[in-house]
């Protein structure tokens, strides 16, 4: 997220400045590929100073602005995040940024049509969906497999961390009913469910199949991050909307996008069990993989 912010300020200081990102490439004597980067918020960007005074040179920057940008990128330089230590290996490059706006989010809701969240899965359950084939960690690879079912597990701190985010979860009543590995993998699982559902920055509703239609139907798994705001009430980074595929994801965040997938949500979570209905299902549910 904060490479974000440090790209969206540059790319609003190149506008100021009257430069299309082309002009701006040709003077710094970069690609313009290297600039878009740069304003997109790779995660791969290496904010040297010398590179960084230049664009504040070039484009005009304030002191303030000088000040702040050289302050926002060299912490990018000396912090390393916990995660940083799967790339490459358990953790596909193009789910990188989600684990870091996952973990600067303040809300989360998530809805799934074929399995349990990853922030609700037991490593058990985890290990029965990275053994699958066609997926984006190589089932064949026991060690890429071991590091990601380790970095789903850790994760899931983020529930319990101080000032953990909200997180809201609508799940099909198909995952629930779905055996994944055996009885004792899904009992387990359920249980893992209706423990997390205790904590108090947790809901969970059940997409009951009586529900009928809905949008979600349409629109498939996805999850809605929100940020935190300034002291100004103003969100520090839009809402993002993210999408998985086997071998890669969208972020949405442009306004109309965001306000397709809250309507799509509000019409799953009125449709859905309420919370206290949505337990009973899963622990009824659950008792009956513990007698099986």
């Amino acid at each position: 997220m904060l490479r974000r912010q440090i790209g969206r300020k540059f790319e609003s200081l190149r506008k100021a400045a009257g430069l299309t990102m082309e002009q701006a490439a040709e003077r710094l004597d970069r690609a313009r590929a290297t600039l878009h980067r740069i304003e997109s918020g790779a995660e791969h960007v290496r904010y040297r100073q010398a590179d960084v005074q230049q664009m504040l040179d070039l484009y005009g920057a304030s002191t303030d602005d000088r000040e702040l940008l050289l302050a926002l990128t060299a912490t990018t330089r000396e912090n390393k995040n916990w995660w940083h230590d799967y790339i490459g290996s358990g953790l596909p490059r193009w789910f990188q940024l989600y684990v870091g706006l996952e973990a600067a989010s303040t809300r989360i809701r998530q809805y799934e049509a074929e399995l349990v969240p990853g922030l609700l899965q037991t490593r058990a359950y985890a290990e029965q969906v990275f053994n699958m084939p066609g997926g984006s960690i190589n089932a064949d690879d026991s060690t890429e497999q071991q590091r990601a079912i380790q970095l789903r597990v850790e994760r899931q701190a983020l529930l319990t961390r101080f000032s953990a985010p909200q997180l809201s979860v609508i799940i099909n009543e198909a995952v629930l009913r779905r055996p994944v590995g055996n009885a004792t993998i899904m009992s387990a699982q359920l249980q893992q469910i209706l423990k997390a559902a205790e904590l108090p920055n947790v809901t969970v509703q059940v997409l009951n199949f009586s529900a009928g239609l809905h949008a979600g139907a349409m629109a498939g798994a996805f999850s809605i991050l929100e940020f935190p705001q300034d002291s100004n009430g103003r969100e520090v980074e839009p809402p993002v909307t993210y999408l998985e595929a086997a071998t890669g994801s969208m972020y949405l965040d442009k306004p109309h996008e965001t306000a397709t997938y809250n309507t799509i949500w509000a019409d799953m979570s009125a449709r859905a069990l309420n919370e206290s209905r949505s337990k009973s299902l899963i622990h009824e549910l659950a008792e009956e993989y513990t007698r099986a």
